[in-house]
């Protein structure tokens, strides 16, 4: 078939596909590579350089914010798959109230990431909530200062993303757990499984597909997590995407910027073609 038979013959596909083609190619794709090629240019010549990575490396800045985010991401995941599959499994039951409680869970997705943030400061404040309630408990004495820096703002960071987007790896694994047929579970019930080897043989395997997906996704959002971090810890804890936007916006250095921007897109491309191979091989 010619290349003008194939436009005629499927023009109306065509005409419905290509406004987004060009929209990726033209906000996605094209960025990417500009970005790449900034990180490996020199800032006055041009030329082809490693100056821009090397500068980045050697910085202090970068290499907490390296740490910070691979941090965060591995409480973030950790957390979020574990209360996301524990929610959705219950969210899987009949009970009253259960169309009225999975409509409350999606609340939290509605809510923008900046605001989510603000509302955090009141519970994570030197005055807030969370400090009230541990002095009632007496387990502090004084005002935790959470936004410090160190373990304990990471891991108020973590919480208030885990609120923020838990409801999405909930309704991916709410969506899996309803693909698989009952007669899976009746037959594992007349063979004498137990609820655990029932969850362990059964419902994960036939699962792995949508824990995948929301494993993937919400990883790509962990790694380049920006809001939160500024709105609830400022400088005293940064990531790489707010190590990039300082270089980009405060030191006004393009190159810099794209190489740490670079950095990231190379470890959320590693960290998810290494999943999807470990992933593979304990399958096969």
């Amino acid at each position: 078939m010619s290349y003008v038979n194939f436009v005629k013959k499927y023009k109306l596909e065509i005409a419905m596909v290509l406004p987004l083609l060009l929209y990726i190619l033209g906000f996605t794709v094209y960025p990417i590579i500009q970005t790449i090629t900034l990180s490996f240019q020199d800032q006055y010549t041009k030329a082809f350089t490693l100056a821009n990575y090397k500068e980045i490396i050697g910085k202090t800045e970068f290499k907490n914010a390296f740490f910070n985010t691979i941090a965060l991401t591995f409480i973030s995941l950790t957390l979020e798959m574990t209360a996301g599959l524990v929610i959705a499994l219950i969210l899987k039951r009949n009970f009253k109230g259960k169309g009225l409680l999975r409509s409350l869970m999606l609340v939290p997705m509605g809510v923008p990431t900046l605001v989510s943030g603000v509302a955090m400061t009141y519970i994570f404040g030197l005055n807030g909530y969370f400090n009230e309630l541990l002095e009632k408990l007496h387990l502090i004495k004084l005002p935790v200062d959470w936004a410090s820096g160190g373990f304990k703002t990471l891991l108020m960071v973590s919480v208030a993303d885990i609120w923020k987007v838990t409801p999405l790896v909930i309704l991916l694994l709410l969506a899996g757990l309803e693909s698989i047929p009952d007669e899976v579970y009746e037959a594992s019930n007349i063979d004498g499984a137990t609820a655990w080897q029932t969850f362990k043989y059964v419902t994960l395997p036939l699962l792995k597909p949508s824990i995948t997906m929301a494993l993937i996704l919400r990883a790509i959002d962990a790694f380049r997590i920006f809001e939160l971090v500024l709105v609830l810890a400022g400088r005293a804890t940064p990531v790489i995407s707010t190590f990039a936007y300082d270089e980009y916006n405060n030191y006004a250095n393009a190159y810099t910027s794209a190489a740490a921007s670079t950095i990231l897109l190379l470890i959320i491309a590693v960290f998810i073609v290494s999943y999807l191979k470990i992933a593979g091989t304990k399958e096969e």
